[in-house]
């Protein structure tokens, strides 16, 4: 792309673009042969993708897909992930990425829930995807990257449809699905958002598409991966795919691809910061302008030292999937207020309420509530009454608490909520408690998130044996064997500790709070 096909000079047909979800179509146009994404598992270039968005969105309108419909990917980190979600933007659908690191009755709970009436599936994933055809409602099934049983090939469903720009396109949505309290997830859905704008000259990214190059680390099914990814591809700015994160890894694509912009998380640091001086030194990192983080609690030791490598390019949100405008912290301005998650505008009208609604004064801690955006609302998917718990007028909680300076700076103390997040990914409780319990030797369990240099939060089970059961290393062990059968790998605790009797409230119900007390004793972060 050469200077004079600049799109940031072409702000009347960006804008209308991004109404109909297809600045994709524009960067195309300027620069067909441009790779904008690229990874171990393949590339495209503008067109290629472009092209490719188009065909899968008019299959997709050949299976019976109308405006509103849902469909469902179940997909690694590869270009046929970044091509759905673009056929989704311009075709008006509602796109579910699900995550593949859920067991197989997990997965076919959200392609069911979604109502999803297409499913693209990774050739990885094909021992789950082969039992997800006969879900109801699915009229299309692809396989992506090679053959699943039951499935079309990605090449052939794509290649008997026109690669032209649609007739009228409509800007459409990503509805994720966050996991439940009661073990069911969730999905967050925005019927009529905003649209996603290129993030120029006066953004955080401030993107030069001419120039800058994003790398993306985690999985794109989850949010902030994500959401990277869609913030770069609007702007017209390359993607680099990692198919698996590994610390020296990531040095080596920084300096190769020139990175400029990226997503991490705390345990990231954790590792990039064990590996050896020598590593460390030996690539240049001197193109990276914005490292966005943030998903769970970074320790101020840990950030300090990353600021000290890499410079004053670390940016610091507290975000909901559920959406808000959110607190965001540079490096240099964090410095000035340690372990502070940002101070947002007055105009953004974010607040700390009691557990009745009052607003608290600084530095008194309660529950953080987010303003909802004008447009687009944020509901839980078919479920109004988890809804209206969330919300307090014109604002919403995630449960988490912490308070308000004087200089108006939010820190983080802790959660109200029963939710774990490690290694920034979320787990909750009683589905972990659920699984223990099926064990003919436990009588009741209660997991908890414990402090992990690394991981933020380890999952801990602590458990209360049947009468006439001694606790042991070896039934420890067998306990967490037993959590492996029946969970996903990252929601498994990590150790188990028994006691004689678990805290109960008077109606019997297990007071978790305490539980988790003694573990994090002595800590000025709770979580």
């Amino acid at each position: 792309m050469t200077a004079t096909l600049d799109p940031r000079t072409r702000t009347a047909e960006l804008l209308e673009a991004a109404g109909r979800g297809t600045t994709l179509s524009l960067y195309a146009r300027l620069a067909p042969e441009r790779v904008l994404v690229d990874g171990p598992l393949g590339a495209r270039s503008a067109a290629e993708l472009d092209a490719n968005a188009n065909r899968l969105a008019r299959a997709l309108e050949r299976a019976g897909l109308e405006a509103g419909d849902g469909f469902a990917v179940l997909v690694a980190n590869r270009p046929e992930f970044l091509e759905a979600w673009c056929a989704a933007q311009r075709s008006g659908l509602r796109m579910t990425p699900i995550n593949w690191h859920l067991r197989p009755e997990e997965v076919a709970y959200i392609v069911d829930d979604c109502e999803a009436r297409a499913l693209i599936a990774d050739a990885r994933f094909a021992a789950v995807a082969r039992e997800l055809a006969a879900v109801p409602r699915l009229e299309l099934c692809v396989a992506a990257g090679g053959p699943v049983p039951g499935f079309e090939p990605w090449e052939s469903v794509l290649s008997g449809e026109s690669a032209s720009e649609l007739g009228h396109p409509t800007l459409g949505s990503t509805m994720l699905y966050t996991s439940g309290t009661t073990g069911r997830p969730k999905g967050v859905y925005r019927r009529d958002r905003e649209p996603l704008l290129p993030q120029y000259e006066g953004t955080v990214s401030d993107f030069h598409p001419l120039e800058d190059c994003s790398l993306c680390t985690g999985p794109a099914y989850h949010a902030a991966p994500l959401m990277g990814i869609a913030r770069s591809l609007v702007s017209g700015v390359p993607v680099v795919l990692m198919d698996k994160w590994d610390a020296e890894d990531t040095l080596r694509l920084i300096e190769r691809h020139r990175i400029t912009h990226t997503h991490m998380v705390a345990t990231m640091f954790h590792r990039l910061l064990r590996l050896p001086a020598e590593a460390r030194r030996r690539y240049d990192l001197s193109s990276l302008r914005v490292v966005m983080h943030g998903a769970a609690p970074c320790p101020i030791h840990v950030k300090r030292a990353m600021i000290d490598w890499l410079g004053p390019v670390l940016w610091e949100y507290y975000a909901a999937t559920e959406g808000a405008n959110g607190f965001l912290v540079g490096s240099e301005e964090w410095l000035t207020k340690p372990g502070t998650v940002g101070r947002p505008g007055a105009e953004l009208s974010n607040k700390i309420l009691d557990q009745e609604g009052h607003e608290l004064g600084p530095n008194q801690t309660g529950l953080i509530y987010m303003k909802a955006p004008e447009r687009g609302r944020f509901v839980y998917w078919k479920n109004p009454e988890k809804t209206a718990r969330t919300y307090r007028g014109d604002h919403f909680t995630l449960g988490d608490m912490g308070y308000f300076d004087e200089d108006g700076y939010l820190f983080l103390t802790g959660r109200t909520a029963e939710l774990i997040i490690t290694g920034g990914v979320n787990v909750y409780p009683h589905e972990v408690d659920s699984a223990l319990l099926e064990h003919p030797a436990v009588g009741d369990a209660c997991t908890v998130g414990v402090p992990s240099d690394e991981w933020g939060e380890d999952v801990k089970s602590v458990v209360e044996l049947r009468d006439g059961l001694a606790p042991s290393p070896e039934l420890a062990a067998e306990l967490l064997a037993f959590a492996r059968e029946r969970l996903a790998h990252f929601k498994c605790p990590r150790s188990v500790d028994f006691v004689d009797t678990l805290p109960r409230l008077p109606s019997g119900k297990i007071q978790r709070q305490r539980v988790r007390e003694p573990y994090w004793r002595g800590r000025e972060r709770q979580i």
